[in-house]
């Protein structure tokens, strides 16, 4: 099945007849937009943390740069549109301590540049228009499932971020043991639910207002939830996990600086752009086209039918936030799939929430500056672990709209590529090939003599009339 035709390269970055504030009109409540903000954290502070500990990151300047790509995002999209970094890119920094600052901001910026252009040219808009579903379902399967898994190794042992891999596992007991991660996952599901946030009513029966007893328990059952849906589960979780920081170590107290770090420009030589393009940007720039801009409009399509985002704003968006921060030293980002899943699976559903994570990002890079990344360092990964696992299903579940077998069995070969190979370029270069030989079995070919088969008809030998010459 082919894709449903999107928006244009005609369709403007913002809509003249909308104006700015009306994106910030809460959807749901306010509790429930904040809960959402902290929906994408589990990607953000462990890739944050990991780059500020290995290759020296100025975590101050991050902060405010990503903060203010989340304010403009959210006026600009009036979706909870996530601002993440840039996984691949971040994966080859912290695998190699030697790659430089100016370097990995050269990666950045050549995959910037690469989705500034393939925006502006209304070409993204063309591969948007024609990648088939079930391929951009695979890859949204395989980045919902890693995250899933991501999440697990979270949440069963130890991590150490700065040499990129796990530990032994985690103790069962502790202010980040296990028992405390499976008390967060409990506690978001009592609350959440399946993430819909009173989004589906409990319809009453035709007659059931002739059942009075009925009547009065579907209208508890919506009451119960309405209140349950205000609460802001996630932002509770990672409030938990700030104060446990605290009573891990509270040495932190001491080590805290007040004011953020001093911006500078990057100098970045001719030899660095030769090894962030060749390292960094050309494995990220088939993820970014694919999870950060097709996948994301894809996604938001199913989540905001009624909020159209189109592929030529999220490109653009994307290749702007980097051409400005990457040049100050901040980490190259994009939007993710996971991102805007994980932000929705928790209550957010304007541009409100992606404004109150921003203000929040914006108060924390002011305010402690490069000195947070002590609390970051005592953060439970095992609540990062719970973040990321509600996150990454909710990404998955995205691909449940999968209608025939033959869409199914392209999106599940994408994803077991996907996953297997570590690519998702990989995976999606399968999914097309497969996707084109489902279709070629399917035509009539004139150099076979235009054989018109008949599946319900039998074919005899001596049936002459069962080929037309």
């Amino acid at each position: 099945m082919a894709n449903d035709t999107p928006s244009t390269t005609t369709t403007p970055l913002l809509r003249p007849s909308r104006r700015w504030f009306s994106s910030l009109r809460l959807k749901t409540t306010l509790s429930a937009e904040l809960g959402g903000s902290v929906g994408d954290l589990g990607t953000y502070i462990p890739i944050v943390l990991a780059l500020t500990l290995v290759n020296h990151l100025d975590l101050s300047t991050t902060l405010i740069f990503t903060a203010l790509y989340n304010i403009s995002t959210g006026f600009l999209f009036g979706i909870p549109m996530p601002v993440q970094p840039m996984k691949s890119i971040a994966a080859v920094a912290i695998s190699d301590p030697l790659l430089t600052l100016p370097q990995i901001a050269a990666a950045g910026l050549s995959t910037a540049a690469t989705l500034f252009i393939l925006g502006a040219t209304g070409l993204m808009s063309l591969l948007y228009r024609f990648i088939p579903l079930p391929v951009v379902r695979g890859v949204q399967l395989s980045q919902g499932l890693a995250f899933a898994f991501s999440a697990i190794k979270y949440i069963r042992n130890n991590q150490d971020f700065s040499a990129g891999k796990s530990g032994p596992p985690r103790n069962w007991l502790g202010l980040d043991g296990i028992v405390l991660a499976l008390f967060a996952i409990l506690f978001l599901v009592l609350v959440t639910g399946s993430g819909d946030f009173g989004d589906e009513a409990i319809p009453l029966g035709v007659h059931e207002e002739e059942n009075n007893s009925v009547n009065r328990s579907r209208r508890r059952v919506r009451r119960r939830l309405r209140i349950m849906s205000s609460i802001p589960a996630a932002l509770i979780v990672f409030i938990l996990g700030l104060v446990l920081c605290f009573i891990r170590d509270p040495s932190i107290v001491k080590d805290l600086r007040f004011g953020p770090s001093r911006i500078h420009l990057l100098r970045i030589t001719w030899e660095d752009w030769k090894i962030g393009f060749v390292r960094g940007a050309i494995p990220q720039i088939p993820l970014s086209i694919l999870n950060s801009v097709i996948a994301v409009c894809k996604l938001s399509a199913d989540l905001f039918p009624d909020r159209e985002v189109s592929v030529t704003s999220v490109s653009v968006s994307v290749g702007v936030m980097n051409l400005v921060g990457c040049w100050f030293g901040a980490m190259p980002v994009c939007h993710g799939a996971g991102g805007l899943a994980g932000q929705y699976r928790f209550g957010g559903r304007s541009g409100a929430s992606v404004v109150f994570l921003g203000l929040g990002k914006l108060l924390i890079g002011l305010v402690f500056g490069n000195s947070f990344v002590r609390i970051l360092g005592q953060f439970p990964i095992g609540i990062l672990g719970v973040l990321l696992l509600f996150a990454g299903i909710e990404l998955a579940m995205a691909s449940r709209d999968m209608n025939t077998k033959e869409e199914s069995f392209v999106m599940l070969v994408c994803a077991a590529v996907s996953m297997t190979g570590s690519s998702a370029a990989l995976g999606f270069g399968c999914g097309i090939l497969l996707y084109g030989l489902l279709k070629l079995r399917q035509m009539e070919c004139s150099c076979f003599g235009n054989f018109n088969f008949d599946p319900k008809r039998p074919v005899a030998v001596d049936d002459e009339t069962s080929v037309n010459p």
